[in-house]
Parts: structure tokens; C-alpha cells; sequence
């Protein structure tokens, strides 16, 4: 039986490279990964030193226009056609390089009207140019009635020309004219985009940073970085230690990461991923609005995978779980593969071990430190409301009731908050005993939080100084029996209605009128 020759329709560079990703905003990744994988065959060969990388990104808003620069090995002249006119047709290496695909160099085609690669490669002459004619592509995969294949489609869409270039020059270049994209254009955008996606530095500002490099030279790990610059200013990731809340100009700092805890997983002796997470008193989930790096973030390469959602899956609380912290875990398996949309890892028995691995962390110590920190929080405030009401029954005494019915009401709810106290002050020592050991991040947070830690609300007590009389309208000798009465009641309004403020300057003014 005769076997049919197969035909590759053009649809399938549609689904290839137009519609791969949600966010456009990925084009700059995977240009990036290009860049970095090769620059590390640049280093690799010695072509240079490795401090000499360079890999700019050029937004030019006003002519629409996106350019992709690398100082790394460029592609020989030869193999311009093989590489960049092909699809899915790669020579990277499966678990070393970054990318391996052969799709994402061509995923500007998307949102341009032209993709221009130009490349020269050390001792040759010629610079290689090839465009892809992207708003012709369109065209054509939309004309229902061409029944081109997707080999006939790319023959019409690319053109390769050469031109003179100096012997000592290598690099590779990407272009984009006619961006037809807004958000690819918007510097702030594909700045956040990038300071948390692309693999660079940590700011200076970030104040742990040297402890997350100390981290990688006593264990032997290795953290790719990149020297990436967008409009000529260098990027690096965007950690701080200020997390806030809010929008814009009304943005309110809320906690700190005051330390970091690290952590890593072996499989079999083979190191799964390493990371880190930011140690603060947890007084909430973290705002990914107001804050860029919200959330704890997977990483391969130092290229994150997916977004800051794509670990809340394996929390016992979701997105809620991974909000409470930011931080980066860095899966290092080299069967730990990123799929073609770079929003997770492909399937396979490693990746179902570090699932297991992770969410077991994730479980027994981020769900119950935030748990813990609640509980310290909660409690602390309990016990400190007992020793602030202490000082309003002791004021209450000196001043006077406003009547018995006060008087009751005010030991009623100082017996109340010391039972409340007491049973806080339990919690805390339970926490107390569970976190003994000095370093571990629960003991840093109970150093913080726990305020009351020398109080002893058994110890806390009042008794009333009279057992009748003590009222605040004694001292009105001179008025009727029958006014004292109503003044008690008109008292006894004025605190349950204001502030405590208020209603003693409000009484107090009451009182000098009456003295007059």
C-alpha cells in the first residue's frame, strides 16, 4: 500500500507562533533566552569573558519600533536559511539550554508588520538579513481559499539579503517595525514584566541580596545573570523589603521582610530546586497590585516560569497561600522541563515528585507560619487590651461611674478581657515551646510581634476602691438629688456615643460650666 506524503498546512505556523502565548508581553522573554543561551556558548568558546555580556532592548514608541540586541556568538552565514527560516527546528540541548524549541524567535510575528533578524558572526564579512514578512503572513494564513503549505507559505513570506560587516564583529539583532501592539510599546509595562521575568541581578537596594549569593556559593548552585538593559537603563529584579497596600499615590506600607529563609529538596541525591522566601509578621496577603513581586515565583534558569499564580495550585489555600509571601524557587532538575508556553513544566515522574515535595513544604511550614504569626498577633493584642483597660477601670476609679449600671459594666468587661488574656497567654507559650529553636523563622516572628511576652494576666486585677457610692455626680453636692440623676444619664450617653477623647472633653466642659 502507498504511503501518502504528508502536508503541513500553513494554519499550523498560526498556532506555532501567532497564538501560543496570552500575554504579548512574552516575545521579550523568549528574545531574551535566545540572547542568554547564546552568550553562554560565547563564554563557552572564549569568545569572551563573561562580564562583558551585553543585551539591550530598544522601545521606540513615537516609530513604532523594537529592537533586541546580543554581543554574543551571532549565527555563521551558513546557517543563517537552516535556523532562522525553519520552524521548530532547533539545535539547542534538551535540559542545558534555556530554550529548545525553535518557536519562540519567531513569536514577534504576531504583533509587527516586519521581523527583521540580523546577525554577523567573528571572521566573516557579511551580515546576514533576513525578514519575515509578517503582515503579508497574516494575509495569507487568513485567505481561506490559498491552500499553500506551510513550507510554500514561508518561501513567500521571508527574503534574505547581505551586506558588508567588519570581520570582528559578532552579534545578533532583532527588529520589529510596526508594532502593532500598545502594550509591547509601554516601557513601564514590559519594564515590571521583565524585572520579574528576565534573568538579572538583584537591586542594591534589596538589602538580602548578598545573603541570597552567599546562599548559592556555600551549597555550589549556580544563578544565571544577565546584564539586560531597556532604553539604556540596567534592569534588575524588582525585590524590596517594603510590602504595601493601596493604588497609586495612596499606597501604605504595611509590613517589612525584616529576613529571608532558605530551603532546598534532593531527590534520589539530585538536587530538585533551591529558594528562598521573605520572613515578615504576615499581616496579610500581599497586594500583587501594589506590589511588583508579589507572591512566591517558579523559576528555571533564573527565567521565570509561568506567572505569580502557578504555584497556588500546590498551597493548601491557593493564590491565598502563595500571597502571603514573595520569594523564588528555583527548580534545577534537568527533567524539570518548561513546556512550549513556558507556563509550567511538561509531565513527566520528576515533576510529579517535586509537586509532592513542594506542596509538603508548602504545607507543614509556610501554611502553618502564617498561621503562627496570626495566632502570636491575635493573641499579643489580647493580652495588651487587658493591660490598656486596666489603666481605664483605674481612671474610672479616681473620676467616678456615671452610675452602678456603669460601674458593673466596666468590671463585667475587665473580667471578660482577663479571661480573654489568659487563654491568649496560652496560646503564646504553646507557640513559644513549638518555636524554641532560636532560628527558625516562627522564633524571628515571635521576637517581633510578641510585646506582652512579661506579662502575666493572672496577675492583673482590680477591686473597687468603695463598694457604694464612687459616682462621677457626688461631687455636684449642691444640685438636687433628681439632677444628679439626669447628669449621670446624660454621661452615660455622651461615652457610649463618643470617643474616649470626646467624651471626657465634653464632660470635662460640662463640668466647668456647672462649677461657674
Amino acid at each position: 500500500m502507498d504511503k501518502a506524503t504528508p502536508v503541513i498546512g500553513k494554519d499550523v505556523i498560526e498556532s506555532l507562533t501567532l497564538g501560543m502565548y496570552e500575554d504579548s508581553r512574552f516575545i521579550y522573554r523568549e528574545y531574551i533566552q535566545n540572547s542568554a543561551d547564546q552568550i553562554d556558548k560565547a563564554v563557552e568558546q572564549g569568545l569572551m569573558d563573561k562580564s562583558e555580556e551585553e543585551i539591550h532592548i530598544t522601545i521606540d514608541d513615537v516609530n513604532r519600533r523594537i529592537e533586541i540586541y546580543d554581543n554574543a556568538t551571532g549565527i555563521a552565514e551558513k546557517n543563517v536559511i537552516p535556523i532562522l527560516q525553519n520552524i521548530a527546528k532547533s539545535t539547542k540541548e534538551r535540559g542545558k539550554d534555556k530554550g529548545f524549541r525553535g518557536i519562540g524567535r519567531l513569536g514577534g510575528l504576531g504583533y509587527c508588520e516586519k521581523l527583521i533578524f540580523e546577525t554577523s558572526f567573528k571572521e566573516e564579512t557579511t551580515k546576514s538579513i533576513m525578514t519575515w514578512d509578517a503582515h503579508l503572513l497574516k494575509e495569507i494564513i487568513n485567505d481561506r481559499h490559498s491552500k499553500e503549505d506551510a513550507g510554500e507559505v514561508i518561501q513567500k513570506v521571508t527574503k534574505l539579503e547581505k551586506e558588508k560587516e567588519g570581520s570582528d564583529k559578532h552579534y545578533f539583532r532583532v527588529i520589529l517595525e510596526g508594532v502593532t501592539n500598545d502594550m509591547l510599546l509601554d516601557k513601564k509595562s514590559v519594564e515590571d514584566y521583565l524585572k520579574m521575568v528576565a534573568p538579572i541581578g538583584y537591586p542594591t537596594g534589596f538589602i538580602f541580596r548578598q545573603k541570597i549569593y552567599e546562599f548559592i556559593r556555600e551549597n555550589n548552585l549556580d544563578l544565571d545573570e544577565y546584564k539586560i538593559y531597556l532604553n539604556r537603563d540596567l534592569l534588575h529584579k524588582g525585590y524590596t523589603t517594603t510590602i504595601y497596600k493601596g493604588r497609586n499615590g495612596n499606597k501604605e506600607r504595611v509590613d517589612d521582610i525584616f529576613e529571608l529563609s532558605f530551603f532546598k529538596c534532593e531527590e534520589k541525591n539530585e538536587l530538585l530546586y533551591w529558594g528562598w522566601y521573605g520572613i515578615s509578621n504576615y499581616v496579610g496577603v500581599i497586594d500583587d497590585d501594589a506590589n511588583l513581586a508579589a507572591g512566591l515565583r517558579l523559576r528555571k534558569n533564573n527565567i521565570q516560569i509561568g506567572d505569580n499564580t502557578t504555584l497556588s495550585k500546590l498551597h493548601r489555600e491557593a493564590k491565598r497561600g502563595n500571597f502571603y509571601f514573595l520569594g523564588e524557587i528555583f527548580a534545577i532538575h534537568p527533567n524539570l522541563l518548561p513546556n512550549s508556553r513556558r507556563d509550567y513544566f511538561g509531565e513527566n515522574t520528576t515533576c510529579h515528585k517535586f509537586e509532592q515535595h513542594l506542596s509538603d513544604f508548602f504545607s507543614k511550614e509556610l501554611y502553618r507560619l502564617y498561621q503562627d504569626a496570626s495566632t502570636m498577633r491575635s493573641a499579643n493584642r489580647d493580652v495588651q487590651a487587658l493591660v490598656d483597660f486596666e489603666k481605664t477601670v483605674t481612671e474610672k476609679e479616681e473620676q467616678g461611674f456615671n452610675n452602678k449600671e456603669d460601674r458593673q459594666k466596666i468590671y463585667g468587661e475587665f473580667e471578660a478581657k482577663k479571661k480573654k488574656a489568659e487563654e491568649a497567654k496560652k496560646k503564646l507559650e504553646r507557640i513559644k515551646l513549638k518555636t524554641i529553636q532560636a532560628d527558625t523563622p516562627a522564633a524571628k516572628i515571635f521576637e517581633r510581634v510578641v510585646t506582652t511576652e512579661n506579662v502575666n494576666p493572672e496577675q492583673i486585677s482590680v477591686e473597687p476602691k468603695k463598694e457604694k457610692g464612687n459616682f462621677v455626680t457626688d461631687k455636684y453636692t449642691w444640685l438636687p438629688k433628681s439632677e444628679r440623676k439626669m447628669l449621670s444619664r446624660i454621661f452615660t450617653v455622651i461615652d457610649n456615643v463618643l470617643s474616649k477623647e470626646l467624651a471626657k472633653n465634653l464632660i470635662d466642659k460640662i463640668d466647668e460650666d456647672l462649677r461657674k
